[in-house]
């Protein structure tokens, strides 16, 4: 059964208990560095940087005292799309790179299949991008408890309430989504299990699974989407159950405090975005 445990290694939205410098920043802080690391991470077109994002965000990672090997694995469920998406890049984007990047060398042709110099540093930046956002989001909810995220949220737009921005609102929509995500991949899995048990043939092994199942997989979405709306029903009765009523009046027990390390943590990203993005053309 092992082959059918393709979300054992999802690791987006799980909390790992610590008491490290990252664990105690406070929530807001944690947002804003990952928000500038992340922009960073979009806009940098060049090899030297994305290594050295990618080499912050692994030191960021072990500063946290999670475990490495974790963290990297969660990249698993994604590599067969991941994959796909790099080799259409690498061969269906040759003639355009090489239009619009100047001195981009054919480096092989076959048909209408073209890999040049510039498709070929574009598929590699794109997979760094790739492998860094997923790292940066596992270490902001692997770090943070799910309630805080939903407090940090919520101070940062609650500004914007004056405009009419639902801050409570939308800040619970994004936690109770981002804690559904390890949710539905266990049920998904006993889904999986269950109908293979009944002999059904949906066994996933190999790498380009989801092109060998594509027709089958209606048998699993079919259940877990039904799944997911009883599970969102039950959701709601409990917070009526609560008399819920959305954010307006409600106090806090919770007080936020942005402390030394805070704004250090947050002062420290922005010179570092800064500098990458300043850089991001002179660098090779």
């Amino acid at each position: 059964m092992e082959s059918f445990e393709v979300f054992r290694h999802v690791t987006i939205g799980q909390y790992l208990p610590g008491e490290s410098l990252v664990h105690r920043l406070d929530p807001r802080a944690k947002i804003t560095v990952v928000l500038l690391l992340i922009a960073a991470v979009t806009f940098s077109t060049s090899y030297t940087a994305h290594l050295a994002l990618l080499a912050l965000t692994l030191g960021l990672i072990a500063l946290a005292n999670l475990p490495v090997r974790y963290i990297v694995s969660g990249v698993r469920p994604a590599v067969p799309f991941i994959l796909l998406l790099a080799l259409m890049q690498l061969f269906v984007y040759g003639e355009a790179a090489a239009s619009a990047v100047r001195g981009s060398a054919v480096l092989w042709q076959w048909g209408v299949l073209r890999v040049t110099a510039g498709s070929l540093r574009l598929t590699l930046v794109s997979l760094a991008r790739l492998l860094e956002l997923l790292l940066l989001v596992s270490l902001l909810t692997n770090a943070t408890p799910t309630t805080s995220l939903t407090y940090g949220i919520e101070s940062m737009l609650r500004p914007f309430a004056r405009l009419g921005l639902p801050a409570h609102e939308l800040s619970l929509i994004g936690t109770i989504a981002l804690r559904f995500v390890p949710v539905l991949g266990e049920q998904f899995e006993t889904i999986l299990k269950a109908q293979a048990s009944r002999g059904a043939n949906l066994r996933l092994g190999g790498r380009l699974h989801f092109i060998r199942s594509a027709q089958q997989m209606v048998v699993l979405l079919v259940p877990l989407f039904l799944n997911a709306l009883l599970r969102a029903e039950d959701l709601i009765l409990a917070m009526e159950a609560r008399c819920y009523g959305g954010g307006r009046g409600r106090s806090h027990y919770v007080r936020l405090r942005l402390r030394g390390p805070d704004y250090a943590a947050m002062a420290l990203a922005l010179v570092f975005t800064a500098a990458v993005l300043a850089a991001r053309n002179a660098l090779p």
